[in-house]
């Protein structure tokens, strides 16, 4: 059983790496991609836009199907269903194919996403192996990132870029074929009254109006009658959604998961880490590409000490000071950590020496491993095991919308301080770099305010030793 266990956990964390790396393998191979295939600059955005809406609305009623349903069938369906779209995405010969390709995988990788966590807490009860297993799980995500960007480099400089979707094939398809013997069985929960379709509708609905949104933010300005008025939907749908499952018989979500203090802060300080953190994951590597010159693949070998640094404390060291010192106080040392990343980040010159410069802020970085172990634990400390799934979407959403706000507003403000800089005749590469110095420094603000609410808001908790309880 405890070999079982762990190779289980291996299927779930190679789920995740092949999310994780789909999402950076695009963005490396998208210049590629428009030359090919002759989409507009307007259109190449839906090669990433399809993908992020379809995933980011989708993950909290995947998540709540997978406890009704069963979570090791939502998961299987939706590799099945990833690994598929990947394939036709690789063989896609006009934009059109390939946006629809891309949307079908965010739904596949919603599925599969969603109930991952859920599997998790229910296969690891014992809090020490529950926090290794929340270790390796969160090293795959953040080292993704920066493995993808090395992987699209190479596989699209060395073949072309369909092969950033074709080797999504054999993984998925190992993934399938280990999972099938390796995930528990799980029973699905018992309704009186079926799902709430009326609560799926409205809350898929509001959460894709509002990426929809959010995700044009750049194109139309954030203060546009296109953007206030598809928010304002988006927010009337999610309100609609939380009155009906205040009163419906068999809620989609129960609203008692929100009542747990740990589960609902957690996923407060997520969305503030997330929307601050995408000015590292992508800003940085646009910064080595556009100012210091760096090409695809060096821009992702560049990053490879980060990924390091975040494998060695995620997998050898957070879960024993998780054990010692309990997630909240973990969680706080991870995030002072990385603000020092972000506020290095500030002050990068134009002409920048990576050894000098930029290897401490990859350094550094070892906050990530530090910080998502304790803040997954966290989020998911409050959930009954019937809850599992629902708790795991919710997390997985908070960290989708999260990540939508950072693309549209730290781009938004770093292209509109770039604009001002260049208006006033200062250099296209210290123009640049004036952008990302201010995304940066907003990121630091939104990390700031991400360490006050976990300070406030998480309660100290009893270092290890504790089950899954929710609150009354």
């Amino acid at each position: 059983m405890r070999t079982s266990r762990w190779t289980a956990l291996g299927v779930l964390a190679t789920s995740m790496l092949m999310t994780i790396l789909d999402g950076s393998i695009v963005t490396v191979a998208m210049p590629a991609i428009q030359d090919d295939l002759g989409f507009s600059p307007v259109g190449l955005s839906w090669v990433v836009n399809a993908y992020l809406i379809a995933f980011g609305s989708l993950l909290l009623l995947s998540g709540r199907l997978g406890d009704l349903l069963g979570r090791k069938r939502m998961f299987l369906v939706g590799t099945a269903l990833f690994t598929a779209a990947s394939v036709l995405a690789g063989f896609a010969a006009s934009p059109g194919v390939l946006i629809a390709a891309r949307f079908l995988q965010g739904v596949g990788s919603a599925m599969s996403s969603a109930v991952g966590l859920g599997i998790l807490v229910t296969l690891f009860a014992e809090p020490r192996e529950r926090a290794k297993a929340f270790a390796v799980f969160s090293f795959t995500g953040a080292a993704g990132a920066s493995i993808g960007q090395v992987l699209g480099g190479l596989l699209t400089e060395a073949l072309a870029w369909n092969w950033i979707f074709f080797i999504n094939l054999p993984i998925g398809l190992a993934a399938l074929l280990v999972a099938l013997p390796a995930l528990p069985a799980d029973r699905p929960a018992t309704t009186r009254g079926g799902a709430d379709l009326l609560g799926a509708l409205l809350v898929t609905s509001g959460l894709m109006t509002g990426i929809y949104a959010v995700v044009k933010i750049e194109e139309h300005g954030a203060a546009s009658a296109h953007t206030l008025g598809l928010g304002a939907l988006a927010l009337a749908l999610l309100a609609g959604f939380l009155v009906r499952q205040a009163t419906a018989a068999e809620p989609l979500m129960p609203l008692r998961v929100l009542r747990s203090r740990s589960v609902a802060g957690a996923n407060l300080v997520q969305m503030l880490m997330v929307a601050a953190l995408f000015s590292f994951q992508i800003l940085v590597a646009l910064y080595m590409q556009q100012v210091l010159g760096y090409g695809a693949a060096k821009t992702g070998l560049a990053m490879l000490p980060a990924a390091a640094v975040i494998g060695a404390v995620s997998l050898g060291l957070s879960a024993r000071l998780i054990a010692r010192f309990g997630e909240r106080a973990v969680l706080l040392t991870g995030i002072v950590l990385l603000v020092g990343v972000l506020g290095l980040l500030t002050r990068t010159p134009v002409h920048a020496s990576y050894a000098v410069d930029l290897l401490p802020v990859m350094l550094l970085a070892a906050g990530f491993g530090l910080a998502l172990p304790a803040l997954t634990a966290l989020g998911m400390s409050g959930a009954k095991e019937e809850d599992a799934g629902l708790a795991s979407g919710l997390f997985n959403t908070t960290q989708q919308i999260g990540m939508a706000l950072g693309i549209a507003v730290l781009s938004t403000l770093a292209a509109a301080r770039t604009d001002s800089l260049t208006a006033a005749g200062r250099p296209a590469a210290e123009a640049l770099t004036g952008g990302y110095h201010l995304a940066f420094a907003v990121g630091a603000g939104l990390l700031v305010a991400a360490f006050a609410a976990a300070f406030t808001l998480l309660r100290t908790e009893k270092p290890a030793g504790r089950e899954l309880t929710m609150a009354a």
